[in-house]
């Protein structure tokens, strides 16, 4: 009682409504969180032991993903649900979870500093997509900028000079398809709520994955279930945490943090699998970088 009277007369002279966070820096405090979990998901789906298939890896990444997005709006579950651009949320489940098949197993094999690096370009794949099928304007300032970062995208690969390995090759096509889906969501996103097309994803995901699980099946003892429900658990809260970061701030002023996601990568794959990132990562990591946040703002403009 004696420490506590001090404290609030201390409080008392402080403008309290200053302290709460700013729309932007919680904004930026979540993005910084969902590129962690993005991350340390990538270092989980390669340290689960045994080696489980990546499909595998992929079917209970969607199905725990799914149940802890039925828990977490089982209230509103009905409201969520509501749509009536179904055909659309399959489509994007479809090209989504062929990106994932493909990226989980090139995590598997890849360094993960790579990963991240390539996988930058799927703004930039969304962005030239956008011209024929959203009919948006091909402006000389826009294919520059698309130019560059996939010129940032031949500098990690290197081809001629370097053999192309399948891991960074699935990477590149991973991140086409996901293009693709950011199209797909950005049509969707004008008549349905974030958390309409987040739960369509896992409800159309999760069955193709089973399908696709079932030749590599292998049942998981407890320690590799331990490790699948982490992998949902952190593939879900990435998911959420990027929605809530888009929705607390501004893109321009969350994007730029989006590159901890080479950073984060660099440190795990030093760390857990003693990976020293190659030079041509960084620089063209940032080149690509660079192009899509650029592409960003002057979207946002």
């Amino acid at each position: 009682m004696g420490e506590g009277a001090p404290q609030r007369k201390w409080l008392r002279g402080l403008p309290v409504g200053r302290l709460s966070l700013s729309a932007n820096l919680l904004g930026i405090l979540l993005m910084l969180a969902s590129t962690l979990f993005q991350t340390t998901m990538q270092a989980s789906i390669r340290a689960v032991p045994d080696d489980l298939h990546p499909f595998m890896i992929v079917f209970f990444r969607n199905f725990l993903g799914l149940m802890l997005l039925i828990i977490w709006h089982a209230r509103s579950l009905k409201q969520v649900l509501t749509t009536e651009r179904l055909k659309l949320h399959g489509l994007r489940g479809g090209l989504q979870i062929t990106a994932m098949l493909m990226f989980f197993t090139a995590v598997t094999i890849t360094p993960l500093a790579q990963v991240a690096a390539i996988s930058f370009t799927a703004p930039l794949f969304a962005s030239l997509l956008a011209i024929p099928f959203l009919l948006e304007k091909a402006r000389p300032r826009r294919l520059f900028a698309i130019g560059f970062g996939f010129a940032g995208m031949v500098l990690i690969l290197r081809p001629g000079v370097e053999a192309i390995d399948l891991g960074p090759l699935l990477v590149v096509v991973a991140s086409m398809f996901w293009g693709a889906t950011m199209i797909v969501i950005k049509v969707l996103s004008r008549t349905d709520s974030p958390a309409t097309i987040t739960i369509y994803m896992g409800f159309f995901m999760t069955p193709i994955a089973a399908l696709v699980a079932i030749p590599v099946w292998v049942t998981p003892n407890l320690e590799q279930l331990a490790w699948l429900l982490f992998i949902g658990l952190l593939g879900t809260m990435a998911q959420i945490t990027l929605v809530a970061s888009f929705r607390k701030a501004e893109a321009t002023a969350v994007l730029p943090f989006d590159f901890f996601k080479l950073i984060w990568s660099s440190l795990l794959g030093w760390m857990a699998f003693s990976e020293l990132p190659d030079i041509w990562a960084w620089i063209g990591g940032t080149i690509i970088f660079s192009s899509t946040t650029y592409l960003a703002y002057r979207e946002a403009k």
